[in-house]
Protein backbone atom coordinates (compact mmCIF):
# COMPACT_ATOMS: atom_id res chain seq x y z
CA UNK A 1 0.00 0.00 0.00
CA UNK A 2 2.76 2.46 0.93
CA UNK A 3 4.56 1.65 -2.33
CA UNK A 4 1.41 2.41 -4.33
CA UNK A 5 0.93 5.74 -2.54
CA UNK A 6 4.55 6.67 -3.14
CA UNK A 7 4.24 5.76 -6.83
CA UNK A 8 1.07 7.82 -7.19
CA UNK A 9 2.66 10.74 -5.36
CA UNK A 10 5.71 10.54 -7.61
CA UNK A 11 3.52 10.48 -10.74
CA UNK A 12 1.57 13.55 -9.56
CA UNK A 13 4.82 15.31 -8.69
CA UNK A 14 6.26 14.70 -12.16
CA UNK A 15 3.12 16.01 -13.86
CA UNK A 16 2.95 19.16 -11.73
CA UNK A 17 6.67 19.84 -11.98
CA UNK A 18 6.46 19.49 -15.77
CA UNK A 19 3.83 22.23 -16.16
CA UNK A 20 6.28 25.19 -16.03
CA UNK A 21 8.68 23.40 -18.36
CA UNK A 22 6.05 22.88 -21.05
CA UNK A 23 5.99 26.53 -22.13
CA UNK A 24 8.21 27.33 -25.11
CA UNK A 25 10.19 30.44 -26.00
CA UNK A 26 10.14 30.98 -29.77
CA UNK A 27 12.82 33.22 -31.29
CA UNK A 28 11.05 34.91 -34.19
CA UNK A 29 12.89 34.14 -37.42
CA UNK A 30 15.24 31.80 -35.54
CA UNK A 31 18.88 32.83 -36.22
CA UNK A 32 17.78 35.41 -38.83
CA UNK A 33 15.89 37.45 -36.26
CA UNK A 34 13.42 40.25 -37.07
CA UNK A 35 14.52 41.85 -40.35
CA UNK A 36 13.40 42.22 -43.99
CA UNK A 37 13.88 39.27 -46.30
CA UNK A 38 12.69 36.57 -43.90
CA UNK A 39 9.52 34.57 -44.66
CA UNK A 40 7.80 34.79 -41.28
CA UNK A 41 4.72 32.90 -42.49
CA UNK A 42 6.98 29.95 -43.32
CA UNK A 43 8.78 30.38 -40.00
CA UNK A 44 5.52 30.21 -38.02
CA UNK A 45 3.88 27.45 -40.05
CA UNK A 46 3.42 24.30 -38.01
CA UNK A 47 4.59 25.78 -34.73
CA UNK A 48 2.07 24.97 -31.96
CA UNK A 49 1.85 28.33 -30.17
CA UNK A 50 0.07 27.92 -26.83
CA UNK A 51 -0.89 30.04 -23.84
CA UNK A 52 2.22 30.34 -21.65
CA UNK A 53 4.67 30.40 -24.58
CA UNK A 54 6.68 33.51 -25.44
CA UNK A 55 7.86 35.12 -28.65
CA UNK A 56 11.34 36.67 -28.66
CA UNK A 57 12.21 39.29 -31.26
CA UNK A 58 15.86 40.17 -31.89
CA UNK A 59 16.40 43.21 -34.14
CA UNK A 60 18.57 46.27 -34.69
CA UNK A 61 17.72 49.92 -34.03
CA UNK A 62 16.27 50.42 -37.53
CA UNK A 63 13.29 48.20 -36.62
CA UNK A 64 10.51 47.95 -34.07
CA UNK A 65 7.84 45.50 -33.05
CA UNK A 66 4.28 46.79 -33.01
CA UNK A 67 1.30 44.77 -31.93
CA UNK A 68 -1.63 45.87 -34.08
CA UNK A 69 -5.23 45.03 -34.92
CA UNK A 70 -6.10 42.58 -37.68
CA UNK A 71 -7.10 45.48 -39.95
CA UNK A 72 -3.84 47.38 -39.34
CA UNK A 73 -1.88 44.17 -39.90
CA UNK A 74 -3.56 43.64 -43.27
CA UNK A 75 -3.04 47.28 -44.27
CA UNK A 76 0.51 47.47 -42.81
CA UNK A 77 -0.60 50.50 -40.82
CA UNK A 78 1.63 51.52 -37.91
CA UNK A 79 -0.46 54.57 -36.97
CA UNK A 80 -2.48 52.96 -34.15
CA UNK A 81 -0.45 50.21 -32.41
CA UNK A 82 -1.83 48.37 -29.39
CA UNK A 83 1.74 48.08 -28.06
CA UNK A 84 5.06 49.39 -29.33
CA UNK A 85 8.53 47.97 -28.65
CA UNK A 86 11.89 49.40 -29.73
CA UNK A 87 14.34 47.84 -27.28
CA UNK A 88 15.97 45.53 -29.90
CA UNK A 89 15.22 42.49 -27.73
CA UNK A 90 11.48 42.12 -27.25
CA UNK A 91 9.73 39.24 -25.52
CA UNK A 92 5.96 38.87 -25.85
CA UNK A 93 4.15 36.49 -23.49
CA UNK A 94 1.23 34.64 -25.10
CA UNK A 95 -1.30 34.99 -22.29
CA UNK A 96 -4.61 34.01 -23.88
CA UNK A 97 -6.00 32.09 -26.85
CA UNK A 98 -6.64 33.95 -30.09
CA UNK A 99 -4.76 35.58 -32.93
CA UNK A 100 -2.06 38.20 -32.29
CA UNK A 101 -0.79 40.54 -35.03
CA UNK A 102 2.68 42.14 -35.26
CA UNK A 103 4.44 44.41 -37.76
CA UNK A 104 7.62 46.46 -38.01
CA UNK A 105 6.81 50.15 -37.69
CA UNK A 106 9.62 51.38 -39.96
CA UNK A 107 8.38 52.78 -43.29
CA UNK A 108 8.03 50.06 -45.91
CA UNK A 109 9.23 47.22 -43.69
CA UNK A 110 5.80 45.64 -43.13
CA UNK A 111 5.14 45.69 -46.88
CA UNK A 112 8.55 44.02 -47.31
CA UNK A 113 7.35 41.11 -45.16
CA UNK A 114 8.07 42.16 -41.59
CA UNK A 115 4.66 41.10 -40.28
CA UNK A 116 3.31 38.09 -38.43
CA UNK A 117 -0.06 36.75 -37.32
CA UNK A 118 0.05 33.96 -34.77
CA UNK A 119 -2.92 31.96 -33.51
CA UNK A 120 -2.46 30.87 -29.91
CA UNK A 121 -4.25 27.76 -28.63
CA UNK A 122 -5.64 27.49 -25.10
CA UNK A 123 -2.73 25.43 -23.85
CA UNK A 124 -4.59 22.24 -22.89
CA UNK A 125 -6.40 21.88 -26.21
CA UNK A 126 -4.87 20.72 -29.44
CA UNK A 127 -2.46 23.33 -30.80
CA UNK A 128 -3.66 25.51 -33.65
CA UNK A 129 -1.38 27.87 -35.52
CA UNK A 130 -2.12 30.31 -38.28
CA UNK A 131 0.56 32.68 -39.43
CA UNK A 132 0.92 35.31 -42.07
CA UNK A 133 4.20 36.87 -42.96
CA UNK A 134 5.86 38.82 -40.16
CA UNK A 135 7.17 38.03 -36.64
CA UNK A 136 5.70 38.12 -33.19
CA UNK A 137 7.31 39.92 -30.30
CA UNK A 138 8.03 39.88 -26.64
CA UNK A 139 9.54 42.85 -24.91
CA UNK A 140 11.27 43.59 -21.68
CA UNK A 141 10.85 47.35 -22.22
CA UNK A 142 7.42 47.60 -23.74
CA UNK A 143 5.71 50.91 -24.39
CA UNK A 144 1.96 50.33 -24.28
CA UNK A 145 0.15 52.43 -26.84
CA UNK A 146 -3.52 52.12 -25.94
CA UNK A 147 -3.53 49.87 -22.90
CA UNK A 148 -1.30 48.91 -20.01
CA UNK A 149 1.17 46.06 -20.21
CA UNK A 150 -0.36 44.35 -17.19
CA UNK A 151 -0.98 41.18 -19.20
CA UNK A 152 2.78 40.70 -19.58
CA UNK A 153 3.45 41.08 -15.87
CA UNK A 154 0.44 38.90 -15.11
CA UNK A 155 1.81 36.14 -17.35
CA UNK A 156 5.20 36.37 -15.68
CA UNK A 157 3.59 36.19 -12.25
CA UNK A 158 1.48 33.19 -13.28
CA UNK A 159 4.53 31.40 -14.67
CA UNK A 160 6.47 32.13 -11.48
CA UNK A 161 3.57 30.90 -9.37
CA UNK A 162 3.43 27.63 -11.35
CA UNK A 163 7.15 27.16 -10.88
CA UNK A 164 6.94 27.86 -7.15
CA UNK A 165 3.98 25.47 -6.81
CA UNK A 166 5.86 22.76 -8.70
CA UNK A 167 8.94 23.19 -6.52
CA UNK A 168 6.87 23.18 -3.33
CA UNK A 169 4.98 20.05 -4.34
CA UNK A 170 8.25 18.43 -5.31
CA UNK A 171 9.72 19.13 -1.90
CA UNK A 172 6.59 17.82 -0.17
CA UNK A 173 6.66 14.71 -2.34
CA UNK A 174 10.29 14.03 -1.58
CA UNK A 175 9.69 14.54 2.13
CA UNK A 176 6.75 12.11 2.04
CA UNK A 177 8.82 9.52 0.20
CA UNK A 178 11.69 9.84 2.67
CA UNK A 179 9.43 9.68 5.75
Amino acid sequence: MAGTQRGLLLAILLVVAGVPASAKDYTVGDSSGWKPGVDYAAWAKGKPFSVGDTLSFQYDAAHSVLEVSEADHGACSASNPLRSHRDQSTTIPLTKPGTRYFICGAAGHCAAGMKLAVTVSGGDSAPATTASSGPTMRSTNATPAAESDSSASGAAAASGARLATGLLLGAVGLAAMMG
